[in-house]
């Protein structure tokens, strides 16, 4: 009876799970023609086959096509890209410690990557560092220092949950104060620049920054993946229980902790800053599907894409042709899902 209880619930928790990826990936199809003028429902994929036939050029709606080839569907696979790796990188991030208010944003990754990005734009010089690449790179290669610093001081304490957070939490403010010191001395255009770039858009997607962000998010999603029972194991015992099953709690932090840093530059770097998708996403997917990681993680990734990609169109399209930062709707979308959501969880009284 309990096996087929038992069954029964994880039949249930699969068939959601391709609900929701179903459903994200029809809203990402509806999303890629919305709003263009003299698209039909199967616009998008008459631009691909027109593509693959070398016929793009000379299709009856040549300039539509180009659209959505080269706007649109960079823009919302690399959406949905960023949403699967910051959700998973949150979810990780707070199982290994313990802690539902941590997120990638919360350990200063996000706020190194700002920094690198302000140092490049505003104090670079030559033709690479002044491009879009350039940027990419430092922004890149801060984050990643960031995380690596991160985790050699929690390593030559201890690698523990808490001083994980507090050590990520200081070179948050640390890098932040950078940032805005940088902003401070900036001259008028760099500073624009700068602040646009912290607001968190997909404007700047390119097929190139899908693909190595894709190539990124994948491996390092499967290699997360590879740690449910592990992670089921940290989440909810004490290390000293976590031990006596044969897991080293330390190594496993240090481990998850480094792909999720990974993760989370790949994608900052090509976006910007987007900071609340990494904690809502897993608060959602465990209030939803359980804390399983098997399917937690599947869920909070599957979320993460959804929330991303309805935030950029939304703040595509609510003041057209004005462009809102994806990082600034995510915020507006989010805060209010995550208050009915801990609402409608919430013990009721008598």
């Amino acid at each position: 009876m309990l096996q087929k209880v038992y069954v029964q619930n994880h039949r249930k928790k699969y068939l959601l799970l391709c609900f929701s990826l179903l459903t994200t990936l029809l809203c990402a199809y509806f999303f890629s023609t919305l709003g263009l003028h003299d698209a039909g429902l199967f616009q998008t994929l008459y631009a691909i086959i027109n593509w693959f036939n070398g016929t793009l050029d000379t299709s009856g709606n040549a300039a539509v096509n180009k659209i959505i080839l080269y706007l649109r569907l960079p823009r919302i696979l690399l959406a949905l890209l960023a949403g699967v790796g910051l959700a998973a990188a949150g979810a990780v991030m707070q199982s290994v410690t313990r802690n539902y208010l941590v997120s990638p944003f919360t350990l200063g990754i996000s706020s190194a990557a700002a920094f690198g990005a302000s140092i490049c734009i505003v104090f670079a010089s030559g033709a690479f560092f002044t491009s879009d690449i350039g940027i990419i790179c430092c922004a890149f290669l801060a984050s990643c220092s960031c995380g690596l610093v991160v985790y050699g001081i929690s390593r030559h304490i201890g690698v523990k949950a808490t001083t994980l957070v507090l050590v990520g939490i200081a070179l948050n403010y640390f890098f932040s104060a950078l940032t805005a010191t940088i902003e401070f001395f900036a001259k008028e255009h760099k500073l624009e620049a700068v602040v646009q770039w912290t607001f968190g858009s997909f404007n700047r997607a390119t097929w190139e920054s899908v693909l190595i962000t894709g190539g990124i998010t994948l491996v390092c999603f499967a290699g997360l993946m590879l740690y449910c029972l592990q992670l089921d194991a940290m989440s909810s015992c004490d290390d000293e229980t976590v031990k006596s099953l044969g897991i080293d709690p330390e190594r496993l932090r240090t481990s998850i902790g480094l792909i999720a840093v990974l993760l989370t530059s790949a994608i900052i770097s090509f976006t910007g800053i987007i900071g609340f998708v990494g904690l809502i996403a897993p608060h959602m997917a465990r209030f939803i599907i359980g804390s399983s990681h098997r399917f937690y993680l599947p869920c909070a990734a599957i979320l993460g894409a959804l929330l991303l990609l309805a935030s950029d169109t939304v703040g595509r399209l609510i003041l057209y042709p004005v462009n809102i930062p994806v990082g600034i709707i995510i915020s507006f979308l989010g805060v209010p899902l995550f208050i009915h959501l801990i609402l409608s969880k919430a013990p009721k009284a008598g």
